[in-house]
C-alpha cells in the first residue's frame, strides 16, 4: 500500500472512531474513551489533513462540534455557532498561544505585558444557551452540534439557579446567554444513592448525571435533580452597549441575576494564566464541581473581535487541560481478552487502587508492542492514568522499584477462549485467535453485540449481559439464531422477565427491517466501518452485487483500496458465511430493494441520477432520503464534482451549496426532492 492511501485509510479510520465518540459524549451521554484518547486521534487526524488536503471532508470531526441532536426534542438553529475552544495541553502550549496572539494583533500595536486574560474553571457539564426576551426567559436549547441543539426550555425553567425574568430596570430587548449546568459533586453522590436503594441504575459522572436530568421529557423528573449553572458568555444581545471587556460582562450577568463562577480571575499575560492552573489544581479535590481544566480568554471584547475565529474555535481563548489523573500500583497478572475481530489484548490485573473517583482493578496495555516499549511485567509498580470512564491504562514502569524476580509478559500460543491457534501477521501491531466467531465464543459474543449495535441493526436491548447469557446458554450459536429465540427461552435468563422478554423479541422483530448498510456493517466485515459500508450500498445498491464484485470493482468504490477490498471477497468467499447471510434473509431480515431498469418502481425523473445531500432535512432523515433515490433508481454520493446532478439542500447548508452554485449544478430545496420522489 502506498504511502497516500495509507494516509486516507488512516483518515477514514479516526474519523469514524472520533464520530462514534462524539455521539456516544455528546447525544448518548456515555462516553466510552477518556479525554486524553479523544485528543489524541482528534490531534492525529488533523495533523493527517494538514499534511493531505486532499483527505479534509466538510463533515470531518476536525470541523464541527460535538455531534448531532437526538430526534426527541425539537430542534433549535443558533442565530451565533457555539463554538468549540482549542485546547493547551503544557505550559509551552500556553505560551504558544499568547505568541499567536501577539503575532496577530501587532497590528493594532499591543505588547505581550498589555494582553489580559479572564481565567475561569473548565466545568464539566452541558453547554447551554438561554435567550431572553424583554427580559424574560424564551428559550433555552443544548450546545447539540454547535449549529442545531435541542430545545430544553422546559426543563431549564426547573431550575432555580436560572432566572425566569432578569433583575433589574436595564434589560436588554433580546439576550442569548451561555453556560453550563452541571450536577454539584454533593448533589451527585446523594442521587446516586437514592438510585441505588431503589435498585436503579447509577450515573457514572456528575457530567454524564447532568446531561441526562437535562434530556428528560418529563419536567417534573429534572426537578427532582440539584442541578444548578454557572454562566460564562454572551451569545447576543440587543439594545445594550457591551462594555470593554468580558470580566465587566460577566459582573453584569450577576446583576441580571445569573450565577457566575466565584473562583472566575483576571490575570495578566501567560505566566498569571500558569499561576492559576497551578493554583485550581492544587484545589481541584477541594472544589464543589468537577474541573477538567482552565479557560483563558483575552479580556478585551475589542482585541477578541481583532483576533476573530477559525472553523470551529475563537482564536482569542483556549481550554487548557489537567492532567490525566494517575497513580501507583502493582500488576498482579496479566490475562487476554478476545475481541471480535479475534485480536488479543493483554490486560493487567491490578492491587485494587482508588484513580479519579473510583476503585481500579484492571488497566489494558493495548498490544504486544507496547508491553515491550514498555518493558511491562508481572510484579512490576506501574502508574496507571484514568482519564474518562473506562478501562484505565498503565502509562509507564516504575522501573526504581522493580522486584528482583519480575516475570515478562508473553503472547499466548493458543486463544484462552477457545484453544486455537494464535497468529500474528506481519505488519499489524496485534495477535488474534484462529479460531474466528464460528468456534471462539468471545468473538462470537463480541459479533452479537456488534451485529445489534445502534449502529447495525439497533436492536434495543441487546446489551452485554444479555449476549453472555445467551451465548452461555447456547441459545444463540450463530447469528441467525437470534431471530429464531423464543419468550420462554429469554425468561428463563436470570434477571429477565416476562415485560423485558417480550420487549427485545419486538425490538428484534423490528430489527429485521433496515437498510443495506446497516446490515454490512453488523456482518462485522474486517476494515469496513459504518462509512465504507454506506458507500458500498450506495454504490452497488444491491447485496447480491457486493457478494459477486470482483476486487477491481470493490477498488473502483470511493475509499475502498486493496486491504477492505480483499477483507470484502474473504468474506464472502466462505460458505458459512454465504449460508449465513441466506439464512438472514429467509428468516426476514430486509431493506428496501434497489430499482430495476423498466420495473414500476423506477422514476424517471431521478433514474440514472447522481445526488448529494447536504444541510438538515425536516421531512425526513438523510438516511431514509438516500434509502429512497436509490429505491427509485438514482445514486447518492457524498462529494459534489461535475458529475453531480442534484444537490439537495436543507437547513444550514454549506460549502458543498457554493461548490454546487460554482458548477452550475441543479440545486432543489427538501420539498422539491420530495415532488420528485413522489
Amino acid at each position: 500500500m502506498t504511502a497516500p492511501q495509507k494516509a486516507r485509510q488512516r483518515a477514514e479510520t479516526l474519523r469514524e472512531q472520533l464520530d462514534r465518540a462524539n455521539h456516544q459524549y455528546h447525544v448518548l451521554d456515555d462516553p466510552d474513551i477518556p479525554d486524553v484518547e479523544y485528543d489524541r486521534l482528534f490531534h492525529e487526524l488533523r495533523k493527517l489533513e494538514e499534511d493531505h488536503p486532499d483527505l479534509l471532508l466538510a463533515n470531518s470531526p476536525t470541523q464541527r462540534v460535538g455531534a448531532s441532536p437526538i430526534g426527541k426534542f425539537q430542534q433549535v438553529t443558533h442565530r451565533v455557532p457555539m463554538r468549540s475552544l482549542g485546547n493547551a495541553f503544557s505550559e509551552e502550549d500556553v505560551h504558544d498561544f499568547e505568541h499567536r496572539l501577539i503575532e496577530r494583533l501587532k497590528k493594532d500595536h499591543v505588547a505581550p505585558d498589555d494582553i489580559e486574560f479572564a481565567a475561569e474553571p473548565k466545568l464539566d457539564g452541558l453547554a447551554v444557551s438561554i435567550s431572553y426576551e424583554n427580559g424574560r426567559l424564551v428559550r433555552a436549547a443544548t450546545r447539540g452540534d454547535g449549529s442545531t441543539g435541542e430545545d430544553i426550555t422546559h426543563n431549564i425553567r426547573t431550575l432555580k439557579s436560572v432566572p425566569l425574568e432578569l433583575r433589574g430596570n436595564d434589560k436588554p430587548p433580546f439576550l442569548e446567554v451561555r453556560g453550563e449546568v452541571y450536577l454539584p459533586i454533593e448533589g451527585f453522590r446523594i442521587m446516586n444513592e437514592r438510585l441505588a436503594k431503589d435498585g436503579l441504575k447509577e450515573f457514572k459522572n456528575p457530567r454524564n448525571a447532568a446531561a441526562g436530568s437535562l434530556r428528560q421529557l418529563d419536567p417534573k423528573e429534572t426537578a427532582k435533580r440539584p442541578l444548578t449553572v454557572y454562566m460564562y458568555s454572551l451569545g447576543e444581545i440587543s439594545g445594550w452597549q457591551l462594555p470593554d471587556t468580558h470580566s465587566e460582562v460577566m459582573d453584569q450577568l450577576t446583576n441580571w441575576g445569573f450565577r457566575v463562577c466565584p473562583d472566575n480571575r483576571v490575570v495578566q499575560g501567560a505566566e498569571g494564566c500558569l499561576e492559576f492552573h497551578q493554583s485550581l489544581l492544587k484545589r481541584r479535590d477541594q472544589l464543589p464541581y468537577e474541573i477538567d481544566g482552565v479557560v483563558y480568554k483575552v479580556n478585551s471584547l475589542g482585541l477578541q473581535d481583532s483576533l476573530g475565529f477559525v472553523s470551529r474555535a475563537p482564536r482569542w481563548a483556549v481550554a487548557h487541560k489537567f492532567p490525566a489523573q494517575e497513580e501507583i500500583t502493582k500488576i498482579l497478572d496479566i490475562e487476554f481478552q478476545v475481541g471480535r475481530t479475534g485480536a488479543l489484548t493483554p490486560v493487567a490485573r491490578l492491587d485494587p487502587v482508588f484513580v479519579g473517583g473510583v476503585t481500579v482493578s484492571n488497566a489494558t496495555l493495548h498490544n504486544m508492542d507496547e508491553v515491550e516499549r514498555k518493558d511491562v511485567r508481572i510484579g512490576d509498580t506501574v502508574i496507571v492514568r484514568r482519564a474518562g470512564d473506562v478501562i484505565p491504562e498503565v502509562v509507564s514502569v516504575v522501573t526504581s522499584q522493580r522486584p528482583k524476580k519480575t516475570r515478562k509478559i508473553v503472547m499466548l500460543e493458543q486463544c484462552p477462549e477457545c484453544a486455537s491457534p494464535v497468529e500474528r501477521v506481519e505488519g499489524e501491531a496485534v495477535s488474534r485467535c484462529t479460531g474466528g466467531p464460528e468456534i471462539c465464543p468471545a468473538q462470537f459474543k463480541q459479533s452479537l453485540w456488534h451485529f445489534g449495535s445502534r449502529r447495525a441493526l439497533d436492536i434495543d436491548g441487546l446489551g452485554d449481559k444479555v449476549v453472555d447469557a445467551l451465548v452461555d446458554h447456547k441459545f444463540v450459536t450463530a447469528l441467525d439464531q437470534l431471530f429464531m429465540l423464543e419468550q420462554g427461552q429469554l425468561v428463563s435468563l436470570e434477571r429477565m422477565g416476562e415485560k423485558s422478554a417480550r420487549k427485545l423479541l419486538d425490538s428484534i422483530e423490528k430489527s429485521k427491517t433496515t437498510t443495506l448498510a446497516r446490515f454490512l456493517y453488523g456482518l462485522g466485515i474486517r476494515e469496513v466501518g459504518e462509512s465504507t459500508a454506506a458507500t458500498l450500498a450506495d454504490h452497488f445498491g444491491d447485496l447480491g452485487a457486493i457478494e459477486n464484485a470482483t476486487e477491481q470493482e470493490l477498488t473502483d468504490v470511493t475509499d475502498v483500496g486493496p486491504i477492505v477490498a480483499s477483507r470484502i471477497l474473504d468474506y464472502f468467499s466462505q460458505s458459512s458465511h454465504q449460508t449465513l447471510v441466506k439464512e438472514l434473509l429467509d428468516l426476514g431480515v430486509n431493506w428496501p430493494a434497489p430499482a430495476v431498469v423498466g420495473a414500476s418502481s423506477q422514476n424517471e425523473a431521478i433514474s440514472g441520477k447522481t445526488f448529494v445531500l447536504t444541510g438538515t432535512l425536516v421531512e425526513m432523515k438523510r438516511d431514509e432520503a438516500k434509502t429512497k433515490i436509490i429505491a427509485a433508481g438514482g445514486k447518492v454520493t457524498g462529494s459534489v464534482s461535475r458529475n453531480t446532478d442534484f444537490l439537495v439542500a436543507g437547513e444550514n447548508a454549506g460549502s458543498k451549496l457554493a461548490k454546487a452554485e460554482q458548477l452550475g449544478v441543479n440545486i432543489l430545496s427538501e420539498t422539491e426532492l420530495l415532488g420528485l420522489l413522489s
